[in-house]
């Protein structure tokens, strides 16, 4: 069923190629005195990316390319595929004519039925059939191929490109520790080192004749370990080495305040950089769904596609996150610096959505 739905696809995409071959026929002839001009290259553009469409490619990464040239040399191939559909409708129109006459009992073109003659006419129809199946397959490998050689970007352009994206993550990197450490500064300033001021202070108070405040400073000193090990698990959880991804984020679950529901489904470990990320991604969405969304349950599925990592992080709460906001912008950064891919989903009213893709190759 698959190689017949795969095969009705391709039947069509090179028919519907033959006749936008024609349709760019007409607008080159059109715009032959025009080529120069901007509008035209434009529009030459457009009519490229919906043939990158139609072939199934991508069109953001095929829009550097050459795209009057490119429709110039795909006229005579998207020709040359209406010519391939042409002579398959025909032959299967002549087996249908032949195969009706005879169930009447006729002659078709003075041709009785015979068994030489339905035995030739059977193999045939099965040769013809395969070199008609093989030309629309060829015709449609080699409009791809001439899609991604006259559309892709020149390769120097591309290694700019992507030099251009490297240094960009370098520097996204370098802002995201600095918030991170300032941050903890932060936790650790306003925080713990207020606790501990008070702790120190019951402390020289109970000294000086007050012991019923042991009790008070024992209860501060027990909420100062819980802080210090909250911001040292934020530092780096120590337990992601040892016990695994989805021991760690079972971790985290039990720290919110929010229910959390963790569902972590991998075959095999991956890379201590992508556990770290997919670790920190789900602590940042849990904390502000957490903090700020109201929410009253937290999803979070971890599972591998491809050959990537995949998370999930999905609130009840009340929406209208930010991508760009300081903590979730972080995690775009740290995601990047993997060539991974981070997208938040959060309309007002939620529910909200972040999703990582952080390929382990």
């Amino acid at each position: 069923m698959r190689v017949a739905a795969e095969g009705l696809r391709l039947l069509g995409a090179v028919t519907l190629g033959a006749v936008t071959a024609l349709a760019e026929l007409v607008f080159l002839l059109l715009a032959l005195p025009l080529l120069g001009n901007p509008n035209v290259t434009a529009a030459a553009r457009r009519l490229a990316r919906l043939e990158a469409r139609r072939l199934r490619l991508d069109p953001d990464a095929l829009q550097d390319g050459r795209p009057v040239p490119y429709l110039a040399a795909r006229v005579p191939v998207g020709v040359l595929g209406g010519l391939v559909i042409t002579l398959l409708l025909y032959g299967a129109r002549a087996y249908v004519l032949l195969l009706t006459a005879w169930a009447r009992g006729e002659r078709f073109d003075g041709m009785a039925p015979s068994l030489p003659l339905v035995s030739y006419l059977v193999v045939g129809g099965i040769v013809l059939l395969f070199l008609a199946l093989s030309g629309v397959v060829g015709v449609h490998a080699l409009e791809r191929r001439l899609a991604v050689r006259m559309l892709a970007p020149d390769p120097t352009q591309a290694l700019e490109r992507r030099i251009a994206e490297l240094s960009e993550s370098r520097a996204g990197i370098v802002t995201a520790v600095d918030s991170e450490r300032r941050r903890i500064e932060r936790d650790l300033h306003d925080g713990l080192q207020q606790r501990l001021v008070a702790l120190s202070m019951l402390v020289g108070r109970a000294r000086r004749g007050r012991p019923e405040l042991l009790e008070q400073a024992h209860q501060e000193a027990q909420q100062a370990l819980a802080e210090l090990r909250e911001v040292a698990w934020r530092v780096y959880p120590s337990g992601l080495d040892t016990l695994g991804l989805g021991e760690a984020l079972a971790g985290v679950a039990e720290r919110s305040s929010v229910p959390v529901r963790v569902a972590c489904d991998l075959r095999r470990r991956p890379p201590m950089a992508v556990e770290t990320a997919a670790y920190f991604v789900v602590c940042e969405a849990v904390t502000n769904a957490a903090k700020h969304a109201g929410a009253t349950l937290i999803t979070v599925e971890v599972h591998e596609e491809d050959a990537a990592v995949l998370v999930r992080v999905r609130d009840d709460g009340a929406g209208g996150a930010r991508a760009a906001g300081g903590g979730l912008s972080g995690l775009a950064r740290r995601v990047a610096a993997l060539d991974g891919g981070f997208e938040v989903s959060s309309p007002i009213g939620g529910p909200t959505t972040i999703t990582a893709v952080l390929p382990c190759g």
